[in-house]
């Protein structure tokens, strides 16, 4: 299902757990097509209204009915792949719009490299149960394949279904693929590329294939080929992708001074000081250090990371395991209320902000992750450290929904 062309931009949104209930209400504002009122409907209720209250997930179905009832969601006559492009600083990434198979998430065909928490997995459980559908599509990255990037090539010099800007700049675009043979082919490919990997949308992945699952074993009469068997992902060839930084930021020096915590880093990484002027971290194992006004740059000196271990080489773990466990104290990334997290697209403006308006004492900023390393660690069944990749542009919500009846 998709909506007409003339209202898609009224339709689509940014994904549900990029923002929260208030700036999806302001973002929404009077626009009643806005896919918020069925992925946040706790904007339809009064400010502060919890959004996992049994009837805010009912509005979702109410509102989820309503949209195909005024036709501005409307069911595509046949099975079709798409193709959705997104741009964003004058660079295009294409991915194919596609129905993932349930069975290869519970095999490990699709790869993951995050945990995620069962109290998010359950809220979009119920979120795809009470819709009986994949309102929103997750992000996939797949190995690099010639006749695939041919094909896409060729769709995408036809005119765009879809093709707009949304507000925050960013220009997406979306073809349908018609032809029966070209389906086909794509399908084919598919089939020859051993592996997917989950970029963006773990907990949404997680929800959709155990609700899957959960149908599988409800119907007596499961034959593998009901639409339940599936769920909604785009998925991009790896060499398009780019990874942004993502970053720390901590309340307190755990009972040190400025010059002992200085001192302490000094054990571990060589520091640098670089003076009042935005410091960004150069290379893998540099990092850019805020601290009362002046920028550092720290370089994890040789030993005290391992270039061989998918996980030990990542600076996420080089900066967990020496500065904020060893140092700080911070043992517990996903729980510690003295440290919070800042996407790359962000800026490092907003780390000195934080840190300058007193909120925060000290600020951290990481070379960005590599696809290879996000590759790597998946292939060898490991789990990045929470928080260790952004991905930019995200996916916009409501371009393609996909029913699980």
């Amino acid at each position: 299902m998709r909506p007409p062309k003339e209202l898609v931009e009224q339709v689509a949104s940014r994904p549900y757990d990029v923002l929260n209930s208030e700036e999806a209400r302001a973002e929404a504002g009077d626009n009643q097509k806005s896919l918020y009122h069925i992925i946040k409907p706790e904007i339809d209720f009064p400010v502060g209204t919890d959004e996992h209250d049994e009837k805010v997930y009912a509005k979702a179905v109410e509102n989820f009915n309503k949209f195909q009832k005024e036709g501005w969601l409307v069911q595509d006559d046949k099975d079709r792949y798409y193709v959705y492009a997104q741009t964003m600083n004058g660079r295009t990434q294409y991915g194919l719009c596609v129905a993932a198979a349930v069975e290869d998430y519970m095999k490990g065909n699709i790869k993951k490299h995050e945990l995620t928490r069962r109290d998010k997995e359950e809220d979009r459980m119920k979120h795809v149960r009470v819709n009986n559908a994949n309102i929103e599509p997750v992000f996939f990255a797949y190995p690099h394949q010639a006749e695939l990037d041919a094909i896409v090539s060729n769709v995408t010099k036809n005119a765009p279904e879809y093709d707009f800007v949304a507000p925050d700049g960013f220009g997406h675009h979306f073809w349908v693929i018609n032809d029966d043979a070209t389906i086909s082919r794509i399908t084919e490919i598919f089939a020859s590329i051993p592996a997917m990997y989950i970029a963006d949308g773990h907990h949404r992945s997680a929800a959709a294939a155990l609700v899957g699952d959960e149908k599988r074993k409800q119907n007596p009469n499961h034959n593998g080929d009901e639409e339940y068997n599936y769920f909604l992902a785009v998925c991009f060839p790896d060499n398009q992708l780019n990874i942004i930084d993502y970053n720390r930021v901590v309340k307190d020096l755990n009972g040190l001074t400025d010059e002992q915590f200085l001192s302490a880093l000094g054990k571990d990484f060589v520091v640098e000081e670089k003076g009042a002027d935005i410091y960004k971290p150069t290379a893998l194992h540099n990092f850019a250090l805020y601290l009362s006004g002046k920028w550092y740059s720290l370089t994890a000196k040789a030993g005290t990371y391992n270039d061989n271990d998918p996980i030990g080489v990542l600076d996420v773990t080089i900066s967990s395991n020496l500065i904020l466990d060893e140092i700080l104290g911070i043992k517990d990334l996903r729980s510690d209320k003295r440290i919070d997290f800042v996407g790359g697209i962000r800026g490092l403006g907003e780390l000195k902000r934080r840190v300058d308006n007193g909120e925060m004492k000290v600020a951290l900023a990481l070379y960005p992750v590599s696809m290879k390393q996000l590759i790597d660690i998946a292939d060898s069944g490991n789990i990045m450290p929470p928080k260790t990749t952004w991905f930019e542009p995200k996916l916009r919500s409501g371009l393609v929904i996909h029913k699980l009846d």
